[in-house]
């Protein structure tokens, strides 16, 4: 039985994981915490984050790193490149984003809709359940199109 794989959930994600890797550039070049057109970070959380964790700019440059490899990540999932990764190991990496990206998404959602005093608006909160959602339609279509016993790749949808 042949299996198509549905390729824009993964092209989708790219591009939101490249735009978060551009704002967390952009704020890490500032040595500024937080994302642009997010809540703005109080002066005081800087030098608790800088006591506490690292140095701001250091952490934005990995946030934007990690925007990067998740761009990646997604992409591998439609790609033959992607298919010579062992799938098990494919399905673990995309379950570590799953969890990443959804805590991510539910401070986003509960502050958005229900206002937990971060300052993320409503329309943060449906970003946030956008990324999830595409974040999850990539691996269901990535385990579903490389289940054993079913064909490769064979179209687009």
């Amino acid at each position: 039985m042949t299996v198509r794989q549905a390729r824009w959930p993964a092209y989708t994600t790219a591009v939101l994981f490249l735009g978060y890797a551009v704002g967390k550039a952009v704020y890490a070049a500032q040595g500024k915490l937080g994302f642009p057109g997010g809540p703005v970070v109080p002066a005081a959380d800087y030098e608790r984050y800088a006591r506490e964790m690292m140095d701001v700019a250091a952490a934005q440059w990995m946030a934007a790193a990690n925007g990067l490899l998740g761009a990646a990540l997604v992409l591998l999932t439609v790609t033959g490149a992607g298919r010579r990764v062992p799938r098990a190991l494919m399905l673990l990496v995309l379950a570590v984003a799953l969890a990443g990206v959804g805590a991510g998404a539910v401070i986003m959602v509960a502050d958005g809709f229900v206002g937990i005093g971060i300052g993320w608006q409503w329309h943060h909160g449906v970003i946030g359940i956008a990324a999830m959602g595409l974040l999850a339609a990539t691996t269901h279509s990535y385990a579903r199109a490389t289940r054993p016993g079913h064909a490769e790749l064979t179209g687009r949808s």
